[in-house]
């Protein structure tokens, strides 16, 4: 006599999450993955910088329980128009209180820059995981935030890309598995540009980006390979792998998004046609993976795959982030800090391209580091780089 078999149906339960950067590129792509999964997230909360039309019109889609805003005017505009429904806040306060929200399940920090720390460390210190977005939250104090982690039982996941591929690659292998992560690059605008011409490049040059459409300071931070090099610090803390074993390559189809050498030599993958709502769903939705027809990869059409060693002679940012992460402490963050500066000083036509390296290696050059400094020390050094850097 047979057994008639029993189909289980897990129903996956809703993820209550707070979007920390929602106008921006990070956040606008997470609101297409909230809205192609309606039954599996929840946007509990949204903080905007200053985009206060977006964020009206991201509240009214979604009717969060809260939003916030850095301009308390703007604010208070938000808050007539949307009246008692919805709870709005403002200024640093604001994200604090968003990041925090017992309801949320998981706060996903896409601010530029390095605002998204304290909330960072609010989130995870009630509890919350974090999914990070914000580079410059684990540059700068990737050494507490783990640890912070840690104690917290939380988790730490990855949204960007290389990151996101590389998690995924591990797939809960132990870093003694590991001889080498394998961070990939497209190389930017300026991959075949000789160092010759380096002086003639302009912003609107170093805008076009040949893979991806993102924020200012990221793309440009893709043009000079600083962004690699944050990663590389980054890659660091999330995978508790020390920066000699963190390796980059040149990869200019961003396919493969990044790639895990084994001990034994074998290599794993991770692959797709290039789209941020890959890594930002896998990460909002982990463990599990929803079903999307979003990303569509044609290996037909896309034909080869190439890969190149980094050129860190026309681009140093490189290894001043090797020596970044190797030094540790407050150097990363004093890095950090002024290659921001830099790149504000290059988009507003003050420097030159090839002096976003100079500057930020002479900031670099004439830092005292702290060694396992605590938050106040990190805000120290940021605020020190800050009115160092570009003279």
């Amino acid at each position: 006599m047979f057994k008639r078999a029993v189909r289980r149906v897990v129903i996956a339960a809703v993820k209550n999450v707070v979007l920390l950067g929602s106008t921006g590129s990070i956040g606008t792509s997470t609101i297409k993955v909230a809205r192609d999964l309606p039954d599996r997230i929840r946007l509990l909360g949204l903080a905007a910088g200053g985009n206060s039309e977006l964020l009206l019109e991201q509240a009214r889609q979604f009717e969060p329980a809260a939003i916030s805003i850095n301009d308390p005017a703007k604010a208070r505009e938000l808050h007539d128009t949307l009246g008692t429904r919805t709870q709005v806040y403002c200024g640093n306060e604001g994200l604090i209180k968003l990041a925090t929200m017992p309801e949320a399940d998981i706060v996903l920090i896409a601010i530029v820059g390095t605002a998204g720390l304290q909330p960072a460390l609010a989130a995870i210190r009630a509890g919350k995981d974090i999914a990070v977005a914000s580079k410059e939250i684990l540059v700068m104090a990737g050494e507490i935030v783990m640890s912070e982690a840690r104690r917290q039982g939380v988790q730490v996941l990855a949204v960007d890309s290389e990151h996101s591929a590389i998690f995924q690659c591990l797939d809960g292998k132990p870093p003694a598995s590991v001889r080498n992560l394998w961070l990939t690059a497209s190389g930017g605008p300026f991959r075949t540009t000789p160092k010759s011409d380096f002086p003639n490049i302009t912003v609107e040059r170093a805008l076009k980006h040949p893979s991806w459409v993102m924020g200012r300071k990221i793309t440009i931070d893709s043009a000079t390979l600083f962004n690699k090099g944050l990663e590389m610090i980054e890659a660091r803390h999330l995978f508790d792998i020390e920066m000699g074993r963190v390796k980059v390559v040149v990869h200019p189809q961003s396919v493969v998004h990044s790639m895990v050498e084994f001990v034994d030599g074998s290599i794993i993958a991770q692959l797709s046609t290039p789209d941020m709502c890959l890594p930002i769903q896998y990460a909002l939705t982990y463990p599990e993976r929803a079903g999307s027809d979003r990303v569509q990869t044609n290996f037909a059409k896309i034909g080869s795959l190439t890969f190149e060693e980094p050129d860190a002679d026309r681009f140093p940012s490189l290894n001043l982030a090797r020596r970044a992460g190797e030094v540790g402490g407050t150097l990363p963050a004093v890095m950090n800090a002024a290659n921001e500066v830099a790149v504000e000083a290059f988009c507003n036509r003050k420097i030159t391209f090839e002096e976003i390296f100079s500057s930020v290696a002479r900031t670099m050059d004439n830092h005292q580091v702290v060694a396992h400094p605590v938050l106040d020390q990190i805000l120290e050094a940021d605020a020190w780089a800050r009115t160092s850097g570009v003279r």
